[in-house]
């Protein structure tokens, strides 16, 4: 179904349903892989209007889902997003794209070079003002008090929303890298798509994603710079989606270190196996109120995910990679 949706999710909160195809068909934006982006002109136009209005207030505490794709993240946003307070965007790239035109690692709304990193240099008065903007009209058509925003490349730019948002609250979720890496791999091979000589995946449009990710992260990081010529040349998809993986954990590990306060980190089989328990931390965490709509939900969709197990990675990124799952208590 469209927009994340479920019919268990429909069945749970029904108001609901209709905030996350607000969310979808309005702010969204819909990638390069996926059907639907005839709709992408008008959510851009849209959004370019709201930033010229003259919308007052900021926007207080809002969510971020950080991580890595294929970990959970989505999971954990819609059962958050069953509560009563908080408005979903899952990937809201159009939204960020409008906000910072430059963000666009991807390729799905610009052929000019995009981003990994932006850091507080890249916060303006007038970005910062058009994000709060755009967060009030999401939260405007969501019916909400509070955003939140799964987008997990977003670890790269803490910084920058830090800046934006000086009370945001941070959620890192964590999953097993062997199954991650070949939940990418299965996510990528059946739902990449060529067209008309372009290739479209889980790495951008023609690999741009990948080749900014080895420019910008790879080659810049100081556990992975020594590996970076030989990872450049990497093709399976399994061993990009380690680099990948190895890349946010690192950058994961450096903000937990030195703002373990800012950060709560969960899980992804421990959420799954113990949805009660973590749900309470994500609310005490995020100041929310309890709303028994989440339990609900939860116990009908969350059950648990049999493992991948491992799998043969190229010499360059196997020993960083085993290494990381140690620092994660993965063994």
């Amino acid at each position: 179904m469209i927009a994340q949706l479920d019919w268990q999710y429909i069945r749970t909160k029904p108001l609901k349903s209709i905030s996350r195809l607000n969310s979808y068909f309005f702010i969204e934006g819909r990638p390069v892989t996926t059907r639907g982006q005839w709709i992408n002109p008008f959510v851009l136009y849209q959004l370019r209007l709201v930033k010229l209005l003259p919308i007052a207030g900021k926007v207080i505490k809002p969510i971020f889902i950080l991580g890595m794709g294929r970990s959970g993240t989505t999971i954990l946003g819609k059962v958050l997003s069953i509560h009563k307070q908080v408005g979903f965007l899952n990937e809201p790239k159009a939204l960020w794209h409008v906000v910072y035109p430059d963000e666009d690692i991807f390729g799905n709304y610009s052929k000019n070079p995009g981003r990994y990193r932006l850091d507080e240099k890249d916060c303006s008065e007038s970005n910062c003002l058009s994000a709060h903007k755009l967060y009030k009209y999401s939260m405007f058509l969501t019916g909400s008090r509070r955003i939140a925003d799964k987008y997990p490349e977003m670890i790269f730019r803490v910084p920058f929303l830090r800046c934006i948002f000086p009370d945001a609250k941070f959620i890192l979720l964590v999953r097993s890298g062997w199954d991650t890496l070949q939940s990418v791999e299965s996510w990528s091979n059946t739902k990449g798509n060529k067209n008309q000589n372009n290739t479209h995946d889980w790495w951008g449009v023609n690999n741009r994603k990948w080749k900014l990710l080895v420019k910008e992260i790879v080659d810049k990081d100081p556990k992975m710079a020594d590996i970076a010529a030989s990872v450049s040349t990497i093709s399976s998809q399994e061993d990009r989606a380690a680099v990948e993986w190895v890349s946010i954990m690192q950058e994961a590990l450096r903000h937990i270190r030195s703002a373990p306060e800012e950060f709560l980190v969960i899980r992804f089989e421990e959420f799954i196996g113990q949805f009660e328990y973590n749900i309470n931390r994500l609310l005490k965490f995020c100041e929310l109120p309890e709303d028994s709509h989440q339990l609900e939900y939860a116990k009908r969709i969350l059950s648990p995910r049999p493992a991948y197990g491992m799998c043969s990675l190229h010499p360059a990124i196997e020993g960083i990679f085993r290494e990381t799952m140690e620092d994660f208590d993965y063994t």
